[in-house]
């Protein structure tokens, strides 16, 4: 901890969440979870009266990251926010997500601070139905999802690639149960750096969800803390050479508190390592 900056949240402004979300939609989260209903959707997005204000502090702690990023204060940041929000849709809440803090970050980056190709890579789990729709028409993003599959919430499959101006700016991995380190160093070292390299993002984004790990209870995959510090050593190697060390990091799922917290503190032992060697 004496090696980082613990940055404040400060909520997120209407105008930020109307660059991904409807004003119907965030007027519905507000009024619905202000006046008492408990799940928003089919039944595992669960909420209490503060859960829109907190998920205001997420979608707005993840801008703050993004702005200091981009004024040169920092060089890289992670978030430890909660809601996650990669399954959220631009209309709708899904997989205990409100508002999806990755598209924020990423419409944000581009609208107040000029970047022009960003790419987010979501290693979590479960695949991020959300954040793939919001960009599947969008060249200037490059969407990449390692994940079981098939697994909640059954999107994507390998042909599911963009559509429209944004075809080919969809990657898809979907990864067969049981699948630990060998299968994500496989990606990592052999796929994933061209993918990169050849889109040449200026701008990187992580959806870091560490649910992929052995010990999570919630799915089927085999990853150790140790892999997690590799996949993180990658992608803050491809931002330094790529986009002047410009990388951002969200929390999305983890459910086993030895394997989550074990793994987060090894991904910012390696994020911190990135900006030594800068």
């Amino acid at each position: 901890m004496e090696h980082l900056m613990s940055i404040e949240p400060r909520p997120a402004q209407r105008q930020e969440l109307e660059l991904v979300h409807s004003r119907g939609y965030i007027d519905s989260i507000k009024s619905r979870c202000e006046n008492g209903v408990t799940v928003l959707d089919g039944g595992d997005t669960i909420v209490s009266p503060s859960s829109y204000s907190v998920a205001l502090q997420a979608a707005g702690g993840v801008v703050r990251a993004v702005e200091m990023i981009y004024r040169r204060e920092i060089s890289n940041a992670f978030c430890a926010v909660r809601p996650p929000g990669h399954h959220a849709e631009a209309d709708t809440a899904k997989g205990f997500c409100l508002f999806n803090n990755a598209a924020v970050a990423a419409k944000m980056a581009q609208k107040a601070h000029g970047a022009d190709r960003i790419l987010i890579l979501d290693w979590d789990v479960h695949h991020g139905n959300g954040t793939q729709h919001i960009f599947e028409s969008d060249p200037t993003v490059h969407y990449i999802s390692l994940h079981q599959h098939p697994f909640y919430p059954g999107t994507g499959a390998k042909n599911e690639t963009g559509k429209g101006d944004g075809l080919g700016a969809t990657t898809n991995f979907p990864l067969s149960a049981g699948g630990g380190d060998d299968v994500y160093r496989d990606i990592f070292n052999n796929a994933l750096p061209d993918i990169v390299a050849t889109f040449k993002p200026d701008f990187i984004i992580l959806s870091a969800g560490f649910d992929a790990h052995v010990r999570d209870p919630i799915a089927n995959m085999n990853v150790s803390t140790e892999c997690f510090t590799e996949m993180t050593a990658v992608m803050a190697t491809l931002a330094t050479e790529l986009c002047d060390g410009r990388l951002l990091s969200l929390l999305e799922g983890g459910y086993d508190l030895k394997g989550l917290s074990d793994s987060v503190a090894a991904h910012l032992g390696k994020l911190t390592e990135a900006v030594a060697r800068a």
